[in-house]
């Protein structure tokens, strides 16, 4: 299988659908796409979702880049891709971990966790922007992955539902940072919050936006320890 050349290239008008029909054709199935959330917010943590479909019943309409879709329409195709997506998972990597260990160590650690958290082992994996490396199947970086490919862009809802629903609850602990409003992302409403009242234990120190304030209202100090590659924090998963 390895080197295998593909028997067709998808076309432009291929559809959403047409990076993971080329690969089945050369026989690379299932296909996995991975992708995160969070990335550029300076509080909270980051997501990785994976996602493998099921072809033909399976299929989903209205797939689309998560932040590209209303809030409501996130939240219904979660409902589907968790419900009839061959498997699934989500990892959460803790802002501890990002400022620690650094964000893009975190961003490729998260996805090669998420994707070992399938219960169904890929054949392919299609990942947004970043290659994944030390995997044990081929994969693929895409740019815009969440645009062109259905996998990529449904590990993107999965990611984007579970990060929004984590900084909503982060909001009753914090109010005074309208968590659930911005999600954690730099605004003007969230900077001014920021200076008024200095960063919460749930923002990213590591951040020059956050660490210019750090000595700014009262900040429960973190316990800094040593470590490699994030292994711990939430992993949710299951299979349709």
């Amino acid at each position: 299988m390895k080197g295998r050349p593909l028997r067709f290239t998808p076309r432009r008008d291929a559809g959403l659908h047409g990076y993971e029909r080329a690969l089945q054709h050369a026989g690379f199935s299932p296909v996995a796409g991975v992708d995160e959330a969070g990335r550029g917010a300076c509080a909270g943590p980051m997501v990785v979702g994976a996602v493998i479909l099921q072809g033909g019943r399976g299929k989903i309409e209205g797939l689309s880049d998560s932040k590209l879709l209303t809030p409501a329409r996130r939240e219904e195709l979660y409902a589907e891709i968790t419900k009839r997506a061959f498997a699934w998972s989500a990892v959460v990597i803790p802002c501890y971990d990002i400022d620690r260990i650094g964000l893009h160590r975190c961003n490729i650690a998260g996805m090669r966790r998420a994707l070992a958290a399938l219960d169904k082992r890929p054949a392919y994996v299609l990942s947004d922007g970043f290659p994944v490396p030390g995997l044990e199947v081929p994969s693929l970086a895409m740019i815009k992955g969440d645009q062109v490919a259905a996998c990529v862009a449904a590990a993107s809802i999965v990611a984007k539902v579970t990060r929004d629903r984590i900084m909503v609850d982060l909001h009753d602990r914090y109010p005074e940072y309208g968590f659930d409003v911005h999600k954690g992302y730099v605004t003007r409403a969230h900077g001014s919050a920021l200076a008024e009242h200095g960063p919460c234990p749930e923002h990213r120190f590591s951040y020059v936006n956050v660490r210019a304030l750090r000595n700014n209202g009262a900040v429960a100090l973190r316990e800094e320890t040593d470590g490699e590659v994030p292994d711990e924090g939430r992993t949710e998963g299951a299979r349709a």
